[in-house]
């Protein structure tokens, strides 16, 4: 499904004990924890955001997750998730992990944010408060080796197909995101899908 190659990179940009952003449920900041510990059993609840990038056709920006990743190895998801980190603004970290991970630029708009909380296994979860964006780019992902394992843009017609006959292949969050932005946020979508 995906197309890795040449215009791969190989950087470390993720590391354990990076401190994120605990919150409360109406994302005021609580304090930081290191991101090894905010996955740990259930979670501890903190601030990350998802990105949605479409190209011009409409199409959308999927990754699969890298091997190494601790939650959901391998599993297909948006175009880039993540977390801003102590003392950064969000409007910085959502730029700044875009270039790190898959090596493009686009324009994001905010759109909402929830909360949710996904088990993997015994040991490890997403217990996330989530700003979800939408953004356009039609430059070709240089991706980074240590976070996708590889890439592909897919028309929203056809992920909807996947998503029905193939779910288990996708991450929790983005199957919950793209269901809310194909029936609440239908109207906004529309911008980007064409």
């Amino acid at each position: 499904m995906g197309k890795t190659g040449a215009s791969e990179r190989d950087e470390t940009v993720s590391f354990d004990d990076e401190e994120l952003i605990l919150v409360d449920d109406e994302d005021r900041e609580l304090g930081h924890l290191s991101k090894d510990k905010c996955h740990e059993g259930d979670g501890v609840l903190h601030r990350a955001f998802s990105l949605f990038v479409f190209n011009h056709d409409g199409e959308l920006l999927l990754q699969q997750r890298a091997a190494g990743k601790r939650l959901w190895s391998l599993y297909w998801s948006n175009s880039c998730c993540s977390h801003p980190r102590r003392g950064e603004r969000m409007d910085e970290a959502v730029h700044r992990r875009l270039w790190q991970e898959v090596g493009i630029e686009a324009e994001l708009d905010y759109l909402y944010k929830f909360r949710y909380q996904a088990q993997y296994d015994s040991s490890g979860a997403e217990h996330e408060l989530c700003w979800v964006y939408l953004g356009i780019s039609d430059k070709e992902p240089r991706p980074n080796r240590q976070e996708i394992a590889d890439w592909c843009w897919i028309s929203p017609a056809r992920l909807d197909a996947e998503l029905v006959s193939r779910p288990e292949r996708y991450t929790p969050w983005f199957k919950m995101e793209w269901t809310r932005l194909r029936s609440e946020f239908a109207d906004e979508l529309k911008r980007y899908i064409r």
